[in-house]
């Protein structure tokens, strides 16, 4: 028998049950009904609401009413939120750039030369983007991912183009570059991370503790960073088709796409003129997890970009200096909002009591008076002078 069957079979007994209880519910709503009339004839009145409670004591079956719908879940992290305000959620501050990640320093470098008013999450790494990313920002109740979007989202919100002035053909090379820096030379840059897992937290001077917000021992985050980031970069680097070559091939490729960089840089300050681009900002973010590296970790392209790309040095630092001012506050103190004014705390002056005063110099004048109360009692018990002593003389 199907379920259909099924069901019609059991159908006649359940039809009888609720007409039944149709029956009783209608005869006790008359009911009610005629004793609201009869109220009403001696003039009081009632509400439909407590017919409605009539009805529902005097049939216990009926069913409840259905609760009402929960709220829904909000969609964002940060509930709170300012309007008009981007909340960046990236990777945590480290001891010698305000992140490892280029793509979190590119977009945090284009909201402070677009004057966009921003506050980093301190999540320590605990969140990412419904994609799985970081950096993701959260504006206005909504959650924005993958650094490009997030630029191109912001910058249509608050009409800024740093791209404005190019020409379809300068837009081209942009869009050119940026795709060789983020889709190849990024990949050389993770395969010589992965590869050097302890190079890479001296060289970056990565507080692993801090950085995820772990109490664990320090051995111990170490040893499961070198063991998941390496297992995932690798897995990641080989899926691009680098990981494949050698060593020195991929050193040597890595070095083919900072030359391009140099020679299109050459002598300008920025890549188009006087005025950074999109470009500048990919270049600078990139360039800086270069520059940083302590230079007591060997590091084959940091070593040819401080010896042959010293104009892309010069164009991180011009970058740095107008857009970081506090880049070694932020490094010192791994604060995430160091660009943000902290509220000045004025000290208060103690409140002076004025009875207290008084009170003290009352105290001070009486026991002034004592001691020259006691001088001159001194002064009285004093022996005579040799003068007064001496016999009188008789004539």
């Amino acid at each position: 028998m199907s379920n259909d069957e099924k069901t019609t079979a059991a159908a006649p007994a359940d039809v009888q049950q609720v007409n039944n209880k149709e029956v009783e519910e209608k005869q006790t709503i008359e009911e009610v009904a005629k004793n609201n009339e009869a109220n009403i004839d001696n003039g009081k009145t009632q509400q439909v609401e407590s017919t409605a409670d009539a009805a529902k004591e005097a049939t216990p079956n009926a069913q409840p009413a259905a609760a009402a719908p929960k709220p829904p879940k909000p969609t964002v992290h940060k509930v709170d939120y300012e309007k008009n305000v981007v909340y960046l959620y990236q990777f945590s501050r480290t001891k010698n750039i305000p992140s490892p990640s280029p793509f979190c320093l590119k977009v945090e470098t284009w909201l402070r030369m677009a004057g966009v008013k921003y506050e980093n999450v301190d999540h320590k790494m605990k969140f990412r983007s419904n994609k799985g990313q970081l950096p993701f920002v959260e504006f206005n109740g909504a959650e924005i991912a993958d650094s490009a979007v997030i630029i191109k989202e912001l910058g249509g919100h608050f009409n800024t183009d740093m791209d404005a002035h190019l020409t379809s053909e300068q837009r081209n090379v942009v869009h050119a570059t940026i795709t060789m820096l983020e889709n190849h030379y990024h990949w050389i840059d993770i395969w010589w991370r992965t590869k050097n897992p302890d190079a890479m937290l001296q060289g970056y001077k990565i507080d692993l503790q801090h950085m995820v917000g772990s109490k664990l021992p320090l051995g111990l985050l170490k040893l499961y960073y070198r063991f998941a980031f390496r297992r995932r970069g690798i897995k990641k680097v080989r899926a691009t088709g680098i990981g494949v070559h050698t060593p020195e091939e991929i050193i040597k490729m890595g070095k083919d796409d900072l030359k391009v960089l140099a020679d299109m840089l050459g002598e300008k300050t920025f890549f188009f003129g006087d005025e950074p681009t999109t470009l500048d900002v990919v270049v600078f973010s990139n360039i800086a997890q270069l520059v940083v590296v302590d230079k007591e970790v060997a590091h084959p392209l940091r070593d040819w970009l401080l010896e042959e790309g010293k104009n892309l040095v010069q164009h991180f630092e011009k970058i740095k200096e107008k857009y970081y001012p506090d880049w070694q506050e932020m490094c010192d103190t791994l604060d995430m909002n160091t660009h943000i004014p902290k509220p000045v705390i004025e000290e208060k002056e103690p409140e002076k009591n004025e009875q207290k005063e008084e009170d003290k110099k009352e105290e001070d004048k009486e026991k002034a008076e004592d001691e020259k109360e006691k001088e001159k009692e001194a002064d009285e018990k004093k022996p005579a002078t040799e003068a007064d002593e001496k016999p009188k003389e008789t004539k």
